[in-house]
């Protein structure tokens, strides 16, 4: 049973591994040779590193099951709940595996406790470091304070004050230099050069792939007859380890990565058939915008994912808003693409199907989340902005104003612009943004402003009308799929 064999994985250190899609059985001394090679291969954000590139390594059934039991002293297990309204909603048994709830707000604790725990005492004692803007920096501050283990971390300029203090409060040792991630990296390996102290990466070593992958291993064990898991994507390290997880114990469950369509690293990747640089635009899920996918990620991952999809900045603002009104959940944008890609239409597959959707963090800025609300609105139909032509005199605006509250209206914001206006000096224009109840309100509304107003333009919320959807399937010469087919959200072949 799968029960047994995960025992014999983290007690039996001795068995052979079982076998994974695609691979071969391997001796326990071939995997400990793996692991000590992949702990020299710590390489960073954007390394091309000829030693990963050239010999990537593939993080195993056994390396996440030790992982387990290693981080279970140091890692809660988090709640994995159905999300029943939604699930009505859209016709999906839909589950949430909430990490957002770990101390740090994000799944990352994980893999960095693994990785801190499985350093040896001289390199406990150089202590680690890594360049972060986020939260791989906020997992190894606070782990590195529980096991006492020096944490040094390189943060740019534009990381948010917020969780740059937090990193000061547990403890660890923040640098803050260059511009960007890249530069704060390059500014990390100066340091290291000087001080020796080990680097960590944030989704491509072993290590942390292997503890990112115990979400999978507890999602089978809190829930039967799971169909499909989703998974955020963006330097592939969360996918990869759960793929490895969850393909080993059930194979025929589908693994659906999510990326943000401002950033398709490993859509790009797979076209590719290797790790290539995708161009990176500013998201509102920016812990998914990294250019390059992790050459151990990628190695591991290619063969156990079954479909990628990437999903546009409104489905993100939308989920977020779905989050925070039907789950009473605050998830940063890396967390709810996920749930957009449902709302997108991407996934129709999964209808009338059980599945998990991994909310992998929780840590967004106070003001971008009331964008992202906002934005949301908007998306849903509840926001409507326009301009229309009244009477300057008095009783013009209380006219106006009187229609909006009989149809049930609320104004959020308005504004008099009496010299633009050269046609009548004895109108003024009025530009309106309102809150409706929903678009079939907003319609009813925009019905009613036409009948009463001779001059009324309604502007358009959306500054996205060409983004769309895209899906990815992902062909596996052991399914007989066929290669390369990818499609946008309307069908239209690519």
């Amino acid at each position: 049973s799968r029960i047994q064999i995960l025992f014999e994985e983290v007690f039996l250190p001795n068995q052979t591994m079982p076998n994974t899609p695609g691979s071969k059985r391997k001796s326990a001394h071939h995997l400990n040779d793996e692991s000590a090679k992949a702990r020299r291969h710590s390489i960073c954000e954007d390394s091309n590193d000829s030693s990963t590139t050239e010999s990537p390594i593939r993080v195993t059934f056994r390396d996440v099951t030790a992982a387990a039991f290693r981080i279970k002293s140091g890692i809660k297990k988090t709640p994995l709940k159905r999300a029943d309204g939604l699930s009505n909603l859209l016709n999906v048994d839909l589950w949430f595996k909430k990490e957002f709830e770990l101390r740090t707000g994000s799944f990352k604790e994980r893999g960095a406790r693994n990785a801190l725990s499985k350093l040896s005492d001289s390199d406990k004692k150089k202590g680690v470091i890594a360049a972060s803007a986020g939260n791989h920096a906020l997992a190894l501050a606070y782990h590195g304070n529980l096991l006492g283990i020096k944490v040094t971390v390189v943060m740019p300029e534009v990381a948010p004050i917020m969780k740059i203090s937090q990193c000061r409060q547990m403890g660890a040792a923040v640098v803050i230099h260059g511009a960007t991630i890249a530069e704060a990296k390059d500014h990390a390996m100066t340091i290291i050069e000087k001080e020796g102290q080990i680097y960590i990466n944030g989704f491509d070593h072993p290590d942390i792939i292997a503890g990112q992958g115990t979400i999978g291993l507890e999602v089978m064990g809190q829930l039967d007859d799971v169909d499909a898991i989703i998974v955020p994507v963006g330097g592939a390290g969360l996918i990869a380890g759960i793929a490895v997880a969850v393909k080993n114990l059930k194979p025929s469950i589908k693994v659906i990565g999510v990326e943000a369509s401002r950033c398709k690293s490993f859509t790009e990747a797979l076209r590719a058939g290797k790790p290539v640089r995708a161009k990176s635009h500013v998201s509102l899920a920016d812990g998914l915008a990294v250019p390059t996918v992790g050459y151990n990620a990628f190695h591991t991952a290619r063969s156990l994912v079954d479909k990628v999809v990437t999903v546009s900045e409104k489905s993100i603002a939308l989920a977020i808003l779905r989050l925070v009104e039907m789950e009473k959940s605050v998830v940063e944008g890396s967390g709810a693409v996920g749930l957009a890609a449902i709302l997108e239409g991407l996934l129709p597959e999964v209808e009338g199907k059980r599945v998990v959707t991994i909310l992998c963090g929780g840590n967004i800025d106070t003001t971008i989340l009331g964008r992202c609300l906002e934005r949301g609105l908007a998306c849903d139909g509840r926001l409507m902005c326009f301009t229309v032509v009244i009477k300057d005199a008095p009783g013009g605006i209380a006219h106006f104003t009187g229609i909006l509250s009989d149809m049930g209206a609320s104004i959020k914001d308005i504004l008099h612009e009496r010299a633009l206006l050269l046609e009548d000096v004895f109108a003024v224009k009025v530009r309106v943004m309102v809150e409706t109840r929903d678009a079939e309100h907003s319609e009813q509304l925009k019905a009613q402003l036409r009948s009463q107003f001779q001059h009324v333009e309604f502007v358009a919320m959306s500054t996205e009308s060409t983004e769309t959807g895209y899906v990815y399937e992902i062909p596996h010469p052991f399914t007989g799929s066929t290669a390369g087919m990818a499609s946008s959200s309307d069908g239209q072949s690519n």
